[in-house]
């Protein structure tokens, strides 16, 4: 009876560091930035949301992203009610998403400040539409505290946006910036 008290005892033991150990490589946020950029010489078009949710697990590099497509905010009003309603169609499409990995997660020491150059290569998602994307950015460590980021292009075409103002007052490609502080 005794040594099944143990292994008792032992076995909930090593489900707790288990636990402990999974927990300590999810990483994840409800405030993740994402920015898109669009320069014409007609004119410029930015739009932020700050509102992604992302979660990170430095054991696997899985990295995932998910924003609400209205959740974009615009200086100008009639663009983005333009934006959700003719090119990103929210009511139908109402997120995007990119699900990933950090393929160069050897190289990133998560338990020691610094700045870690990052590649990520993943599927994104827009307007039901998904492509493969390679991003490069930046993992920085401060004092435990995770934070990325990452600029990279997409082609609107790709992702089935038309209209007739893309090529005209919206370029063809889109710089994206992705901001985020896990907890």
């Amino acid at each position: 009876m005794l040594k099944l008290k143990h292994l008792v005892i032992t076995l909930f033991l090593f489900g707790a560091i288990n636990t402990v150990t999974v927990a300590q490589n999810l990483h994840s946020t409800k405030a993740a930035k994402i920015r898109f950029f669009s320069s014409l010489a007609a004119e410029d078009i930015e739009a932020t949301n700050s509102q992604a949710v992302s979660k990170l697990d430095t054991k696997s590099g899985a990295i995932n992203f998910i924003v609400l497509i209205n959740g974009f905010v615009f200086e100008n009003e009639l663009m983005q009610k333009h934006f959700n309603e003719e090119y990103m169609e929210s009511p139908k499409f109402p997120k995007s998403e990119f699900k990933g990995l950090i393929t160069n997660l050897s190289a990133i020491n998560f338990s020691k400040n610094g700045t870690y150059p990052a590649m990520a290569s993943g599927s994104l998602t827009i307007r039901g539409i998904s492509q493969p994307v390679k991003a490069t950015g930046n993992i920085i460590i401060t004092n435990g505290k995770i934070s990325i980021k990452s600029i990279f292009k997409i082609k609107v075409k790709d992702f089935g946006i038309a209209g007739s103002d893309i090529g005209k007052s919206i370029a063809n490609e889109l710089e994206i910036t992705v901001t985020s502080l896990y907890d």
